[in-house]
């Protein structure tokens, strides 16, 4: 993929801004193993208040925050319950079975939420030698695939009231939970209250080059020290990408909006176009998932001609795309990219 003008791929393609770089320049830094980082262990107590929890820990990449925690989580032949969408199932490279041993049910449900009735159904008898052990009840929020869907708090308090009734431990990947959170207008923490143990991404909608931050008890927390140090996710001075994060925080939260009102222009444009079908036909966040099967193009095809034209939106099969806006694209591009992607697909067409 050429990177072009327009960049709507994904929100992992932000780029730092002017006020993020300075505040990576003059990041005071220490040796993070020691604990003795002082950007880092500002913005590990940031995100700690911010979602609620006793502690958090820094790490490199959300999927090392999903796979430390399954580990901390789960044994060997242990169960986890997610939607069939989830990025644990279809984005890790196996790093449940591969890492923890665990297996992963995969649960149906509209728009990436699964019911409470559903993950109920899947539970295994406890005294059943047979089968593996029920362990562990994961969400996504918001639910990537489906197109950024927001789990409410009432879906939340039923999934996870069967959780509880289980003893079942819950994991949120909060990778785009700051974008939940504006949407919903619903501050972190109480979305993540469902939750014990929960993480956010820096470097999707926040802007950050790399990182998250994986929050939960203190235990928790020191257990996920270890699975850090052991897996090389354990840095020295990190405090140069943790400032990028607290200042993201601090200047990039609220913003978000934006990035959900350029969504949804996005969205209003190219559905008008014969041939789209928006999935679904309501853009909650910052991502736009559409489907052009009946305009009998290939989405490939016309990824590759918007490509061409500078405009990268990603093709995720050869009928579906998927668009996701951030700070890096404002309405003008948006504009752009919609109207240019209209014009490929009726030319594509003829």
């Amino acid at each position: 993929m050429k990177e072009g003008r327009i960049n709507l791929y994904s929100d992992t393609q932000t780029r730092p801004t002017p006020g993020m770089r300075e505040a990576i320049a003059s990041a005071l830094v220490g040796d993070e193993q020691s604990m003795s980082d002082p950007s880092v262990n500002r913005l590990c107590a940031q995100v700690a208040e911010l979602l609620g929890k006793q502690a958090a820990v820094f790490l490199p990449s959300g999927t090392m925050c999903n796979e430390i925690a399954i580990m901390v989580h789960c044994s060997p032949a242990d169960e986890i319950y997610a939607h069939e969408s989830a990025h644990i199932t279809n984005f890790e490279g196996g790093g449940p079975s591969a890492l923890a041993g665990a297996q992963i049910c995969s649960l149906p449900g509209a728009r990436g939420i699964y019911t409470a009735d559903a993950l109920r159904n899947a539970l295994r008898a406890p005294d059943n030698r047979y089968a593996p052990r029920s362990r562990l009840v994961e969400v996504e929020q918001t639910a990537n695939l489906p197109g950024g869907t927001v789990w409410s708090k009432q879906d939340l308090e039923a999934v996870v009231g069967v959780a509880r009734d289980n003893n079942l431990v819950v994991h949120m990947d909060g990778a785009r939970l700051p974008n939940a959170a504006v949407a919903a207008g619903v501050p972190m923490l109480e979305f993540a209250a469902y939750a014990d143990t929960v993480w956010i991404d820096l470097s999707k909608g926040l802007g950050c080059p790399i990182g998250g931050v994986l929050a939960g008890s203190e235990a928790f927390i020191a257990r996920a020290w270890r699975w850090k140090q052991r897996m090389g996710g354990a840095m020295r001075q990190a405090g140069m990408m943790a400032a990028a994060g607290s200042y993201a925080l601090e200047h990039h939260f609220d913003r978000l909006a934006d990035d959900h009102a350029n969504a949804r222009r996005f969205g209003d444009i190219i559905s008008a176009c014969a041939g789209v079908q928006l999935t679904p036909a309501t853009v909650e966040t910052n991502i736009v998932f559409f489907d052009i099967s009946a305009s009998g193009v290939s989405a490939r095809a016309l990824a590759a001609a918007l490509e061409f034209r500078g405009i990268n939106i990603g093709a995720f099969t050869d009928t579906a795309m998927r668009a996701c806006t951030h700070l890096d694209v404002d309405a003008a591009s948006v504009d752009e990219a919609a109207n240019t992607l209209v014009e490929e697909l009726d030319r594509l067409r003829a």
